[in-house]
């Protein structure tokens, strides 16, 4: 299917992962990194050179595009489809891709000389891909799928739309943006100058993946500054800054640890422990979809440190929270458009849709609150963000019609 309808999909997706990108969460401009920049401007020359209109870059990185409408009917929805182009914090140069043609699904498959393998006994999405060609990576890098498979497919489907004009579409948007692994990347998505009624973000996983509800997502530093002297005479007088950061984690219940949680379950990820008896540091990252909930895990980590100060009777443990994102379903549930209308672009392409609440978050959350609904679309990504990440190239080819689909859908 894929060389047959979209003869250019994998060689685009192959020469995009080809190219490092990875996010810089240390970085303090936006985009984070020259890699981003260099590759968007590169993105933002295809798309003028395939012919799609008005293609401009915004102050915040995002690489916008537009393609007219060909009906004659103002009551089309104008609908915008959206991908980032960075990687996540795993090494993302020097990518080199495995293809694994006619895949039988039982197989292990060697990735490389890394000495890594994808074994269906421990990945057992395998199975479910026989006769599918896959797309891995050597075992040292990531491949990108997340997001670049999304990249790719939007980008193929616009171009085949230029090709086959006598396809009616309504009016289109496209955006391509920087830094959505470190979570800044839509922070200021500028949806007025975007001009879509709503839109979809390409950044999920397998077939079928429809997501219009997220975490809400916060961060949160605690810092801990402890009193050190020799241990020879520290009774009742050390105050050991890494004893306490135990101490502080072991007030959270053991259930509620990503390892322990599926589904609507929240939790609290201790990312970071540093320091030494004098200062200690934790970092952790808070999750939950309801916001009641969630609110009540940061207000967690704060009883907790009034706990701890009361005991030594001054103020030596800090919780310093930042919110990143909210559960875009708040939203969502009230102008379904968009969800009902992948859903049954699904449908009608025999695809059985998968709608599930995300454990994580996408751009859509954050551009939904910022007043554009912003539903997420599987593109096809497997064991995302290491070296067992994975794509089949039939899934690519179903994103791709899935978007078609929609837009063939909204004008009817």
């Amino acid at each position: 299917m894929t060389s047959e309808k979209y003869p250019e999909l994998v060689s685009r997706f192959l020469k995009y992962v080809a190219v490092d990108t990875q996010s810089d969460e240390t970085a303090t401009t936006v985009p984070s990194s020259p890699k981003e920049v260099a590759f968007l401007a590169d993105l933002a020359a295809e798309l003028q050179a395939i012919g799609l209109e008005n293609v401009r870059t915004m102050a915040d990185g995002y690489v916008f595009a537009e393609l007219a409408s060909n009906v004659d009917d103002d009551s089309v929805p104008t609908i915008g489809f959206i991908a980032h182009v960075d990687t996540a914090d795993f090494n993302g140069a020097n990518v080199r891709p495995q293809i694994i043609e006619n895949y039988d699904g039982q197989a292990t498959i060697p990735l490389g000389d890394s000495g890594y393998e994808l074994n269906p006994d421990d990945f057992p999405s395998l199975k479910k891909y026989a006769g599918h060609t896959l797309i891995t990576t050597d075992g040292t890098t990531l491949l990108g799928a997340d997001d670049k498979a999304g990249v790719a497919e939007i980008i193929t489907a616009a171009q085949y739309l230029i090709a086959h004009p006598e396809i009616k579409h309504g009016p289109l948007r496209f955006a391509f943006g920087p830094d959505e692994e470190i979570g800044i990347g839509a922070d200021h998505f500028d949806t007025a100058a975007f001009g879509a009624d709503f839109a979809y973000t390409v950044d999920g996983g397998p077939a079928g993946e429809l997501e219009w509800e997220t975490f809400s997502a916060a961060g949160a530093t605690v810092t801990i500054q402890g009193r050190n002297v020799h241990p020879g005479t520290a009774k009742d007088t050390m105050i050991n800054a890494i004893q306490v950061a135990f101490d502080f984690h072991a007030q959270l219940p053991d259930h509620d640890r990503p390892e322990h949680t599926a589904g609507r379950e929240g939790f609290w990820h201790v990312m970071q422990v540093s320091g030494n008896p004098e200062a200690a540091e934790l970092r952790y990252i808070v999750r939950d979809h309801d916001r009641a909930t969630f609110e009540a895990r940061k207000q967690r980590l704060l009883d907790i440190a009034e706990q701890f100060n009361q005991s030594f009777g001054e103020t030596r443990v800090t919780v310093t929270l930042k919110d990143q994102y909210y559960n875009m379903g708040e939203i969502l549930k009230d102008d379904m458009r968009s969800v009902d209308l992948a859903e049954k672009a699904m449908q009608e392409l025999g695809i059985t849709p998968l709608i599930e609440p995300v454990r994580g978050g996408t751009d859509g959350s954050k551009i939904t609150f910022l007043g554009l609904p912003t539903p997420n679309l599987f593109a096809g990504g497997e064991n995302m963000h290491g070296r067992f990440e994975y794509v089949s190239t039939t899934t690519m080819a179903q994103a791709t019609d899935t978007i078609l689909k929609i837009i063939a859908l909204a004008q009817q």
